[in-house]
């Protein structure tokens, strides 16, 4: 394991200035931008981008690259570090030109100058490219757009391990060790780590995986008994866990589940994997935001059974933001008790396996507000007045909804008012802004 302490911020390097090269033209005519212009590149493989960086030392430096795409087609590029091809990202769709998204990027540099240098590999050339962030040493502290948003806000808010130490971690044995130990401190993941069992997570936590390649399997998450928690799981790719839960939060507060991958396999046995972010026994306090879900059963369980009004009542409070649920065949979220449990903003595709999927299911007489999501290809929305399985109805308020090819939205009663400040996206642009924001490697 090796440890240190992140600077203050990262060198930013506008592509607009020398020393930096543009092989396309410095434009301005997309609203956005940083400085005084943007490197529209041409539109050919010899439409590169290049960048002469300072480090102060040799090693794992971390790169921002601010970009924005208007079409529907990635456009790759292969990175060159000092003329060695060192990775090959993909600069996706962004939604608009005028949409900026930044790419996190680790490679390797030396002491003093180099050469960053991102050469298109198809025709199409590349993204309009913003600037580079630089840092050795540490990991620049990305917020997702907007920060944080939601239930996670309330009550003292959540600030994961900000105030404590940085901590690279590149083994499980370590992450493990980490994320037990006592005190406030940022645990950055470095490559896809494996192990089995449950990593007990302790207070004042963020666990953070660099670049868009890092992550866990084979392994729960587990948040228990704290109250506040105060953790943050952020940029993590996280495959779901047979048998058991992927993130597991109970009788702990205050928890921002933000910008992750989590994925598993769809199996003809649905109880093959439990749940992928499960929130039990009066959990609160809670946000979730900008990730992607595929390939899942039981996505989000918000309540484990129908007889435990005493303790999940008046608890329960999530929010879910700006994900992206794919094939994600139930309990997105399936929520009992828990009010007002907001749901706004979300991608939904492809919940269609059988004549029982569905995406949102209000229950036992919890209160949920539905604003603003995109449905495409589910075989029901929402469940709320019909009630689901065994379980009683719940109340729904729904509005400003987009459903295509998808069964209702059942809606049911009222709901208590949203306490915090958000602003909904407009449906229209909430596919979009999704399909390029959500995910690991986003931020």
């Amino acid at each position: 394991m090796a440890s240190s302490t992140a600077q203050a911020a990262p060198t930013r390097y506008e592509v607009e200035n020398s020393p930096a090269v543009c092989s396309g033209t410095i434009d301005s005519n997309w609203s956005g931008y940083s400085g005084s212009g943007f490197c529209n590149g041409t539109n050919a493989t010899s439409g590169y981008v290049q960048f002469t960086v300072n480090a102060s030392a040799s090693g794992t430096a971390t790169l921002g690259v601010r970009f924005a795409n208007g079409t529907t087609t990635a456009r790759p590029a292969n990175l060159v570090v000092n003329g060695s091809t060192v990775q090959a990202p993909s600069f996706e769709g962004t939604g608009a030109w005028s949409t900026w998204v930044t790419k996190t990027l680790s490679v390797s540099v030396n002491a003093g100058s180099n050469t960053i240098r991102l050469n298109p590999t198809t025709a199409g050339g590349l993204a309009n490219i913003d600037y580079l962030d630089f840092e050795v040493g540490g990991t620049p502290q990305p917020q997702p757009p907007g920060g944080i948003v939601g239930w996670a806000t309330q009550a003292g808010g959540t600030t994961g391990g900000a105030g404590g130490s940085t901590v690279t971690v590149s083994s499980w044995a370590d992450l493990r060790t980490q994320a037990q130990a006592s005190g406030a401190r940022t645990i950055l993941v470095n490559g896809m780590l494996s192990g089995s069992g449950t990593i007990e997570v302790s207070a004042n936590k963020t666990i953070r995986g660099v670049g868009a390649n890092s992550g866990i399997s084979g392994t729960t998450l587990n948040i228990e008994d704290m109250t506040p928690a105060n953790v943050i799981i952020q940029n993590m790719n996280i495959r779901g866990v047979p048998g058991n839960d992927a993130i597991q939060v109970e009788s702990a507060t205050h928890v921002w589940i933000d910008h992750n991958t989590l994925s598993s396999t769809i199996e003809n046995d649905p109880d093959f994997y439990d749940g992928m972010m499960d929130f039990t026994h009066a959990a609160d306090y809670i946000t979730v935001s900008w990730n992607v879900v595929r390939n899942h059963w039981k996505t989000s369980l918000v309540g484990h059974s129908d007889g435990n009004a005493g303790e999940d009542r008046g608890h329960l409070r999530i929010t879910y933001h700006h994900n992206w649920f794919d094939r994600t065949f139930e309990r997105s979220p399936r929520v009992r008790f828990g009010e007002t449990v907001h749901v706004f903003n979300n991608y939904y595709s492809n919940v269609n396996n059988n004549s029982d999927s569905y995406a949102i299911a209000s229950l036992m007489d919890a209160g949920l507000l539905v604003e603003g999501n995109v449905f495409e290809n589910v075989q029901q929305a929402c469940w709320s007045a019909s009630g689901y399985a065994d379980s009683d109805p719940g109340r729904l308020v729904a509005r400003n909804n987009s459903l295509t090819n998808s069964g209702p939205c059942e809606i049911n009663g009222t709901v208590a008012a949203i306490p915090y400040g958000y602003t909904a996206d407009g449906v229209g642009t909430v596919k979009s802004s999704v399909t390029a924001g959500a995910g690991a490697g986003k931020l």
